[in-house]
C-alpha cells in the first residue's frame, strides 16, 4: 500500500505537489492569467496540501474557493479536480459524512463544470476536427467523477476496517496462545514441585521422631524443591512477552529430583544445543510431566528417560519399566498439556500402556535445521 510505503511525510509530500499542481492548472486555464486567476488557483490548491491532515475543513474550503471562483469568472475543470481530491480523505475517515458531503461536493463540482466548460472545444487525441461539449456531458462527466471518488474512498475505507479486524483477531489469537503457554507452564511447574514437597513432607513426618537425620534431609529436599518452583514460576510469569527459556539444570535436574523422590531413573541423553530453545522448553515439560506420573502411578517407581536428536527431530521417551503401573487419566491436564505443546512443534505423541507392562510417553518434536537456532 503506497501509505504505508511512502509514510506520513512522504505523503504530505506528495500532497503539497499536488496542491501546487491544481493551482497551477487552475492559473493556466483561466481566461485571462491575471490577479484573480492566480489568487483563485493558490485559493483553490492550497488546502489540498494538509487534505490527510484536516479533510473535511479542507473539503468545504475547496467547495468554498471554487464556487467563489465560478461566481468570478476563473473557474474551471480544475474545481472539479480539486473537489475529487479533497472529498477522498473525508470519505475514508469519516464514513459518517460521506453521504451527505458527496451529495454537496457533486452538485458543487457539477455546476462548476456546467458554468465554466460548456461550449469548450475538445480535440480527439488522434486529431480531426474538434467538438463542443454540452451541459449535459459536463454534468454526466462531473457526477462520474465524484461518485467514482466516494466509491473508489469507500472501498479502500471498507478494506482498512477489514484490515483492522483481522490485525485484532490475530493479536487475540496470539494472546490467547500465550494465556494457555503460560497455563501450561504453571501447570508443568506447580505439580511437579507440590507433588515433591508432599512426597518429601510425608517422609519428614514419618521418620521426625525416630530418624532425625533422615528428617532434616526430607526438610533440606522440601526447601530446594520450593526454591526451584519459585524459580521456575518467576522464568514463567517473566518470559510472557519473550521465548521462553528452558530452567536451569534442565533434564538431569529433573532427573535428581526424581530419584531424591524414591524414582529409580536411568538416562540416555543427548546434546540439545542445537536445538531450538522452544523445542527445549517442550522437552523439559514433557519429561517433567511424565516422571510425576511415573511417582504417581508406577509401583515400584522406576523408568528410563531418553533424548535422541535425529536429522530435523528431537525424540523424547519416558518409559515406565513399573509392572503393576496404573495407567493415568487420558483427559487429565497432564497428558493434554503434552499434546498441546507436541501440537506447537507439528509433531506426535505417543502415551499409552506397554505390552509388557507399565507406560511409555514417546514425543516427536520437529524443528528446522536451516534456520537459526538458540544456543
Amino acid at each position: 500500500m503506497a501509505q504505508a510505503r511512502l509514510g506520513p511525510r512522504g505523503l504530505l509530500v506528495v500532497d503539497a505537489v499536488v496542491a501546487v499542481l491544481v493551482a497551477v492548472w487552475t492559473v493556466l486555464r483561466a481566461p485571462e492569467v491575471d490577479v484573480p486567476a492566480v489568487v483563485s488557483g493558490v485559493a483553490l490548491g492550497a488546502p489540498l496540501a494538509v487534505r490527510r491532515l484536516r479533510p473535511v475543513d479542507v473539503l468545504w474550503a475547496v467547495l468554498a474557493v471554487g464556487a467563489a471562483a465560478i461566481v468570478v469568472g476563473t473557474g474551471n475543470e480544475s474545481v472539479l479536480a480539486a473537489v475529487a481530491l479533497a472529498l477522498y480523505p473525508v470519505v475514508v475517515t469519516s464514513p459518517r459524512l460521506d453521504a451527505p458531503v458527496a451529495s454537496v461536493a457533486c452538485v458543487v463540482a457539477a455546476g462548476a463544470a456546467v458554468a465554466t466548460v460548456p461550449g469548450l472545444p475538445v480535440v480527439p487525441p488522434g486529431g480531426g476536427e474538434s467538438f463542443a461539449t454540452t451541459p449535459a456531458s459536463t454534468l454526466l462527466f462531473s457526477a462520474v467523477v465524484v461518485v467514482g471518488t466516494w466509491a473508489v474512498a469507500a472501498a479502500v475505507r471498507t478494506r482498512r476496517r477489514h484490515d483492522a479486524e483481522l490485525a485484532e483477531s490475530r493479536t487475540a489469537r496470539a494472546v490467547a496462545e500465550e494465556r494457555l503457554r503460560i497455563a501450561r507452564d504453571i501447570h508443568d511447574v506447580v505439580g511437579h514441585n507440590l507433588s515433591l514437597i508432599a512426597m518429601k513432607a510425608a517422609v519428614a513426618n514419618h521418620v521426625a521422631g525416630t530418624r532425625p537425620d533422615e528428617r532434616e534431609a526430607a526438610l533440606r529436599g522440601i526447601e530446594q524443591v520450593s526454591r526451584s518452583a519459585l524459580a521456575d514460576v518467576r522464568t514463567v510469569l517473566g518470559g510472557v512477552r519473550e521465548a521462553s527459556a528452558a530452567p536451569a539444570g534442565g533434564v538431569d535436574r529433573l532427573v535428581e529430583d526424581a530419584r531424591s523422590a524414591g524414582v529409580t531413573v536411568t538416562v540416555e541423553q543427548a546434546d540439545l544445543t542445537g536445538t531450538p530453545a522452544a523445542v527445549r522448553v517442550s522437552a523439559h515439560r514433557i519429561v517433567q510431566e511424565a516422571l510425576t506420573n511415573v511417582r504417581r502411578h508406577s509401583h515400584p517407581p522406576r523408568c528410563h528417560v531418553t533424548t535422541a536428536v535425529e536429522p530435523g527431530r528431537l525424540v523424547v521417551s519416558v518409559v515406565d519399566a513399573g509392572t503393576t503401573a496404573t495407567t493415568p487419566g487420558g483427559a487429565g491436564q497432564g497428558l493434554l498439556g503434552m499434546r498441546e505443546r507436541v501440537a506447537l512443534h507439528g509433531g506426535t505423541l505417543h502415551a499409552g500402556p506397554e505390552p509388557a507392562g507399565g507406560f511409555a510417553v514417546r514425543a516427536t518434536l520437529p524443528f528446522d535445521t536451516g534456520g537459526h537456532r538458540d544456543g
